[in-house]
């Protein structure tokens, strides 16, 4: 019998001595990654990519230069439906955590020893919006536990409506889409206060792997995430059983949808490019100027006929 309680207690030792350890490294690391991290402050004051247009003086485009599409939104533009669509896909407990879901890392952890595979993913939102803003993609625990630190400031410094905001400017989406607003014009030439309830679906199964479930160039994948989508969507309240049905009843839509330039005048428009480039360099390209020529659209269109 003695035996037996000298046993269980020295496997109570063992693991309170394993907790204090791994409460000493987790608090060692903390000290250690802290006084390196960015200031969070500078989300609020962040500049995105934005690409170089140039318009008529009536404000038809004639061409687009840069390598991203964005074209930023404010969260008051956001679609209700498409605000749960991507929060069914990628963090549904959104509103409830503090940045870091201990509920989500466990199911992701569970998941992948389940089926060999993680479906929902264990970051959260606001963890991808420190991960793209601040970090690399290197897949290495110093930089995720970075990923945690900083999200726990995000949450701390911002609301819920600026984080979301932030995300959904930001994030890449395929074929040169940065952002919903972007991703909404180049998959179904549109803004987001247009999409259907299937295309948003569509959209939000995009961040998990934007090549693996694009709608064009995989579009029986994406059929697959987007109904998975719809599903989490139902469960969770977002829709009923109706909007649901008749969502996953639609086909896929999505076609590439260029830049297409309203008027035909491209030897001005090189003229604009060149002239931008001389006063602003390289950053002429990213930091969303729009430039306003004195040519007539009409005119123009006349003049090429």
């Amino acid at each position: 019998m003695l035996r037996f309680v000298s046993f269980y207690r020295f496997l109570g030792w063992s693991f309170v001595t394993g907790l204090c350890g791994t409460g000493l490294l987790i608090a060692s690391f903390y000290l250690y990654l802290t006084p390196n991290l960015p200031d969070v402050e500078q989300l609020r004051h962040t500049q995105l990519q934005i690409p170089l247009r140039i318009f008529t003086a009536d404000d038809k485009l004639i061409a687009e230069f840069g390598e991203k599409r964005r074209s930023p939104i404010t969260i008051e533009q956001v679609p209700e439906k498409l605000s749960q669509a991507f929060i069914a896909a990628e963090d549904n407990r959104f509103y409830e955590h503090h940045g870091v879901d201990i509920k989500g890392l466990l199911r992701a952890v569970t998941q992948l020893a389940t089926s060999g595979r993680i479906q929902s993913g264990g970051s959260t939102i606001t963890m991808q919006v420190a991960k793209n803003f601040f970090l690399s993609r290197e897949k290495t625990f110093t930089r995720k536990f970075n990923e945690i630190l900083l999200a726990l400031q995000i949450e701390q410094e911002l609301s819920k409506d600026e984080i979301l905001e932030l995300y959904f400017n930001k994030i890449y989406l395929g074929n040169r889409a940065y952002g919903i607003e972007a991703a909404s014009q180049v998959y179904y030439g549109k803004p987001v206060a247009n999409l259907t309830l299937a295309e948003m679906a569509m959209i939000a199964g995009l961040p998990k792997a934007p090549s693996r479930y694009n709608p064009i160039a995989n579009p029986s994948r994406a059929l697959i995430r987007r109904n998975w989508i719809l599903d989490r969507m139902l469960d969770l309240g977002y829709i009923n059983s109706e909007q649901h049905n008749g969502a996953q009843e639609t086909p896929i839509t999505a076609v590439y949808h260029g830049s297409s330039p309203e008027v035909q005048a491209p030897y001005l428009a090189e003229m604009a490019r060149k002239e931008l480039i001389s006063r602003f360099g390289e950053e002429a390209y990213s930091e969303g100027f729009n430039v306003y020529l004195t040519v007539n659209s009409t005119l123009q269109e006349a003049a090429n006929k």
